[in-house]
This record gives C-alpha cells, sequence and structure tokens, in this order.
C-alpha cells in the first residue's frame, strides 16, 4: 500500500454544481483536529467542522418539548404520515398549533418522527413559513427534512429538497451532504454517492471522518480504483472505521480489475485488524479466485471459511465447483458435489454439465454415469445436449462403442440432434476400435444432419490417423481432402512418403495459419504424432519449428543462472519426443562450443489429469529417459519434473557425442540444424 503521508487531506477545491463525474483532482486536508472520541462520533465531527453549528438532534434533553406536547407533536407526525399528500390535508392537521406560532424544535421534533416522503414537502412548506426563529437560514430544518428521504431510500425526492435549498438561497452543511451521500449509498447508488462527496468542496464543507470511511466503499464500488485506495490507506492511517461491507467492495473492485494479487491482500488486510469476513465476502473472494485460475488459494479460503463457523449457500457450492472443475481437481469437485446434495440443494443443469464434462476429461467414468443418473432422476433437470455430449465423449475415451452409440441413440430420442461434438467423440470412439469404415459412413452421413466439418474436427480425424493401421489410412485422407483441400494434401504427402521437398514446409505453414486459433495446437501436435507413427522425424521436425514460428508453442524453454529447462506440458507425446531430441542436440552443441551450464537442467512433462494415468506423458518420458542412459531422475512430489546435475550431465553428453543412436528420432538431431527452441 502506498503511504499518503505527504499528501494534504481534503484540500479545498472549486467543483461545478451539479457534478456528474468522479473528479481524480479531489484532494483532501488533515483532520487535524479530530481528536480520538470525536473520530467516531458523526454529530461532534461534523459540529466542529463546520463554521455554524446548525444541528439539533430531536433526541436530545434540549431539542425535546415537554411530555404532554411531546405526545402531541408525536400525534400530529403520525396524522402526517397517513394523510393525504396535499397542502391542504396537511394544513388541516398542522393548524391544531393555533396562533400560538411554531418553533423551529417542534418543526425538527414532527419530521425527525416522519416516514413518509410524499407528505413531507409539504410539511416542510408549512413549517418552514411559519417558524418564528429560525437558525442558519434554515438549514437545520431541511436537514431534517431530508432525513425522511433518506428513511425511504428516496433519493430523488432528496433531491428535490436540496434544489429547493439552494433557490431559497439556504447553504448546505456538512449534515446536508452526510445525509444525501447516505441516501445514495442506502439506495445502492455508489455512483452518486462520489457525486454528492466530490461537491462537498465546492459548498466549502470538509468530509469527516465517518463519511470519508463509508466513502471508501462507494469509490470501490463505482471502480474508482485509485481513490478507493487513497482513502482506504489514509483510514489506516487515522484508524477510520473500516466494516466488512468496505472490505468486500475492496474485494469485488480488485476481482473486476484483474488484480487477484490485491483481493487477497484485502482478506489479509482485514482479517490483520479483526474484522471478521461474512458469507458474502467468502462468497465474492472465492468467485475473484476462481476468476483468477487460483484453485489451491479458493481450496485453502474455503477451509478457512469453514473453520470461522460461516456456513457455505448455494452461492458458494456453485462457485467452488466451477474452481474445481476447471483446474479437474475431480476428488474435490465431488466432494462438494457431495455436500450439497446431502443438505438437499437443488444442482441445476449448468452445474451438472460442467461435472460431467470434467468427469470425462479426468476419466471419471463410474462416477460420471452416477451423476448422469441423479440428474435423470432429480426432477428439477433432464439431460440436454451438452449433458449427452460428456457421456458419449466418456465412453470415446473407453473405446467402449455400443455404449457411446446407445448414449447417442438416447439423445435423439430425446429430441436433440447429433452436432459436431457428439460426432467428433463418435469419431474418436470408432478410432480406438479400428473401425475405420464406421468413421467414413459417420462423415458421409454429415450433411443429413446439417453438419459442416469445422478446423477441431479435422484435427480429430488426424488423431484418428495416428492410430490407424497404414494400409487404412487412405480412407480417413478421403475425407480429411473433402473437409479441407489443404489439410488432405499436407497428410496425403505424408502418408504416401512423396520425395522431394514439394515445399513441403511452406505448404504447412499455410495450413496452420489458416486454421482456427483453438484448433492450431491440437491440429500441430497430431500432425506431428502422424510424422513419428510414419517415421519421418524430418517432417516432425519441421513441424515443430513452424509450430514454434507461428507461437503455437510458447514459452517452451526457460534458462535462468541456476536451471535451464523444457516445458513440455501442451505437447503430445510426439511433439514432447521431438522437442526432446531437438533440445539434447541443443545441449551437445552448447558443450562441444563451451558454454557454461546452470547447475541444472530440468524436463517438465506437466501434471498428468486422468484418474488412471496420473503422470500423464511423465511415465512415457520416464521410461524413454531410461531407453536413452539419460541421468534426468523424477523429483519426489513434483509430478513431472526431471532433474539432472550439470556434474551428471556432461559426461552423458560427451557419450552421447562420440557415440550416435541410429534410433529414428537420433537421426533428426543429426540431419536437422538447432531449432533455437525459444525462451
Amino acid at each position: 500500500m502506498s503511504s499518503l503521508s505527504n499528501i494534504p487531506l481534503f484540500h479545498s477545491i472549486s467543483i461545478p454544481f451539479p457534478s456528474s463525474s468522479f473528479n481524480p483532482n479531489f484532494k483532501f486536508k488533515t483532520f487535524s483536529h479530530l481528536n480520538q472520541a470525536s473520530a467516531h462520533n458523526p454529530v461532534t465531527n461534523s459540529s466542529s467542522l463546520s463554521k455554524t453549528k446548525t444541528w439539533v438532534n430531536p433526541n436530545s434533553y434540549k431539542s425535546k418539548p415537554s411530555n404532554s406536547k411531546n405526545s402531541f407533536l408525536l400525534k400530529l407526525a403520525e396524522s402526517l404520515d397517513s394523510c393525504d399528500p396535499t397542502q391542504q390535508q396537511v394544513s388541516a392537521i398542522l393548524n391544531g398549533f393555533g396562533n400560538n406560532g411554531v418553533t423551529e424544535r417542534d418543526a425538527v421534533f414532527i419530521l425527525d418522527k416522519m416516514m413518509n416522503p410524499r407528505t413531507a414537502p409539504f410539511v416542510l412548506r408549512y413549517l418552514r413559513d411559519r417558524i418564528q426563529h429560525v437558525r442558519g437560514n434554515g438549514v437545520v430544518i431541511y436537514n431534517v427534512t431530508l432525513k425522511v428521504f433518506r428513511k425511504c431510500k428516496d433519493l430523488e425526492g432528496a433531491q428535490k429538497v436540496f434544489d429547493d435549498m439552494l433557490q431559497r438561497g439556504v447553504k448546505p452543511d456538512n449534515i446536508t451532504f452526510t445525509t444525501m451521500i447516505n441516501c445514495a449509498r442506502m439506495s445502492a447508488l455508489s455512483d452518486k454517492a462520489v457525486e454528492w462527496f466530490e461537491k462537498m468542496p465546492g459548498f466549502g464543507c470538509e468530509p469527516d471522518a465517518i463519511t470519508c470511511s463509508a466513502m471508501v466503499c462507494a469509490y470501490a464500488r463505482t471502480n474508482h480504483v485509485d481513490m478507493a485506495q487513497r482513502l482506504y490507506d489514509r483510514a489506516k492511517t487515522e484508524i477510520w472505521p473500516i466494516d466488512v461491507v468496505t472490505f468486500s467492495a475492496l474485494i469485488k473492485m480488485y476481482d473486476l480489475v484483474g488484480n487477484y494479487d490485491g483481493c487477497l491482500n484485502m482478506y489479509l488486510e482485514m482479517m490483520g485488524l479483526g474484522v471478521k469476513p461474512n458469507l458474502k465476502t467468502y462468497n465474492i473472494l472465492l468467485a475473484a479466485m476462481m476468476r483468477g485460475k487460483r484453485h489451491w488459494q479458493a481450496k485453502t479460503i474455503y477451509q478457512e471459511m469453514k473453520s470461522s463457523g460461516v456456513s457455505p449457500d448455494f452461492i458458494t457450492y456453485s462457485t467452488l465447483l466451477r474452481v474445481y472443475t476447471r483446474a479437474q481437481l475431480g476428488e474435490d469437485a465431488l466432494g462438494v458435489y457431495k455436500e450439497m446434495k446431502g443438505k438437499g440443494m437443488e444442482v441445476g443443469i449448468d452445474l451438472y454439465n460442467v461435472l460431467l464434462a470434467m468427469c470425462a476429461d479426468v476419466g471419471f467414468n463410474d462416477e460420471a454415469l452416477e451423476i448422469f443418473e441423479d440428474m435423470k432422476s432429480s426432477g428439477t433437470c433432464q439431460p440436454d445436449s451438452w449433458s449427452f455430449s460428456a457421456l458419449i465423449n466418456i465412453y470415446s475415451n473407453s473405446g467402449k462403442v455400443s455404449e457411446a452409440e446407445g448414449i447417442l441413440d438416447e439423445m435423439m430420442k430425446s429430441g436433440f440432434g447429433p452436432n459436431i461434438f457428439h460426432m467428433a467423440s463418435l469419431v474418436q470412439c470408432y478410432g480406438k476400435a479400428k473401425r475405420i469404415d464406421d468413421i467414413v459412413k459417420v462423415f458421409n452421413r454429415f450433411p443429413n444432419f446439417g453438419i459442416i466439418p469445422d478446423d477441431r474436427f479435422c484435427g480429430c480425424l488426424v488423431n484418428v490417423m495416428t492410430q490407424t493401421p497404414k494400409e487404412e489410412l487412405s480412407k480417413l485422407i478421403d475425407c480429411l481432402e473433402k473437409a479441407n483441400t489443404k489439410l488432405g494434401s499436407v497428410v496425403r504427402y505424408l502418408v504416401e512418403e512423396q520425395h522431394g521437398d514439394r515445399d513441403f514446409k511452406k505448404e504447412a505453414s499455410k495450413l496452420l495459419n489458416s486454421i482456427d486459433a483453438e484448433a492450431k495446437r491440437p491440429m500441430c501436435n497430431s500432425l506431428i504424432d502422424l510424422c513419428v507413427n510414419l517415421n519421418l522425424p524430418d517432417r516432425a521436425h519441421d513441424l515443430l519449428g513452424i509450430g514454434l514460428a507461428l507461437e503455437i508453442y510458447k514459452n517452451i524453454q526457460s534458462r535462468s543462472q541456476s536451471q535451464w529447462s523444457l516445458h513440455l506440458k501442451n505437447l503430445s507425446i510426439g511433439a514432447a519426443m521431438t522437442a526432446l531430441h531437438v533440445w539434447i542436440n541443443d545441449l551437445s552443441k552448447a558443450l562441444e562450443s563451451g558454454k557454461k551450464f546452470p547447475p541444472l537442467l530440468g524436463i517438465n512433462t506437466g501434471r498428468g489429469k486422468l484418474k488412471n494415468s496420473r503422470k500423464g506423458i511423465a511415465s512415457v518420458f520416464e521410461s524413454h529417459l531410461k531407453e536413452l542412459n539419460a541421468p534426468f531422475l523424477e523429483v519426489p512430489n513434483e509430478d513431472g519434473w526431471f532433474l539432472v546435475t550439470r556434474k551428471a550431465a556432461r559426461p552423458w553428453l560427451e557419450s552421447r557425442n562420440s557415440t550416435k543412436s541410429a534410433a529414428a528420432l537420433d537421426l533428426l538431431v543429426e540431419r536437422a540444424p538447432s531449432m533455437a527452441l525459444p525462451y
């Protein structure tokens, strides 16, 4: 937090009336004349800050009439609240004063007890014209009238009373503005509260600590980050009261601007100041962590929430479900789902679908089927197209053809036509079962369903080709050429082992440049996998180079003084293996040229997400590194990380330079120049 000790607080400026927008130059004067006692008393504060002491507290001893008159005035106020809002009706009631006249104390008492903003203006008009002795040109009676509108959250009516003040030459004071600001805040109109706050210096008024403290929340809610932060910093310095509502608004403000560290800092500071977060605070913070993809911090916050005795509600659970499903934390997501069901909460179709999609991604097949049946028997929602899509995907990942076909039939009987996602999953399922003719039949039925193959589906076909016997690849190439001529041409060139460059790199680059952004990496991964399966290391190398040049693969290598690392998290196995061998070749060349190595070399394959394949490609790399006699060792409690010391790496790289392997990927290294992997 920045210090504002050198910034004067409440430095008077002229703000034209009315003000309609945030003034970035608004400054402050110091509260040097305020002591600790007055800092928490809005009445004392406002009196000391205002040049003319015009506030009369109707509940104070001096302002109370005698008991008998008190009863009489209270009945008048009740009658005025219930009468028709006309001057005639109001006058008839207030004529009960007779010829004795009306004192300012009587008027203040009546208006203070009133609750009806429709009759209050008529009462004000009547009493204002009949008060015998008025202080401060009548600002007191106007302030107490504004209080009626504040009670009823009627900012528009309060504005009319304020306008009447100005027309009659009555100068507003601190109480006037404080009442207007609070009326706006109570009406959930934080932008209007900001406008009223910024009008104060133009009328020679200085906000007190209570008002400024409230404005931290108002500025936060209107996303005026700098002003909210300045006031908050001042609040800490001056020990202004900051409540849980204000902290919640500050957390939400930082969430809106994407400053998730700011959200966490506010949470920690409120805890440090002894302000206990409530349910709304926790929900706002968890939503921020969801948007910031801070799933581990969300998990910690949730645990702290439960330990503090705050019970989660539906918003809490639904936010956590989205946090955990996006992070593919299957066990945590299912735990939240079971808690919701245990408390009898209804789970809507959106939450069911994100759960099913996550189960498909992480391999929770049995759990997905149970959730699917729960949804069908819930009585509150039924599966939609996305629900069926998740189930088809689950059976596709398992290669269960009859089950996938059964779900597709059930979906169509439920009134949902198949789309490109359903067909892609079914094609993957047929591919795993080596039922290539069925893939062709499904593809040929696309026009009947009004489905147009897109780039993602074409990538799916290429992926299936990596699992298809070579003698049947031509069937799938025919489908590819119908869907995407450029892709079909590139794949045919690879499969038919055509000789000569035919400017392959240029054609492949044009292809990858032309497809949708979200399909680029899966397509490039699948093409490299196909090359590896066809034993075409040169072409795999070309495609990896194109992927790096087009930034399809980013941050694949990092270097620091302490460690050089290769990052393979978003690569397929074939692409990762290709990158690994190129990286090893680069290291060998660096060693030969005399470059100094850091203490550690590392490979990061990422954390596996599948339930039955915990390490992802890490398990594949572990065995492959052993085949290469590479001294990399898996790091305990760090899934997917392999490290080797400089001391162990040097002799291994030197031995590779002296004895080259005849493996296909080693031939790629021998033939190809350094990839100069970016870092």
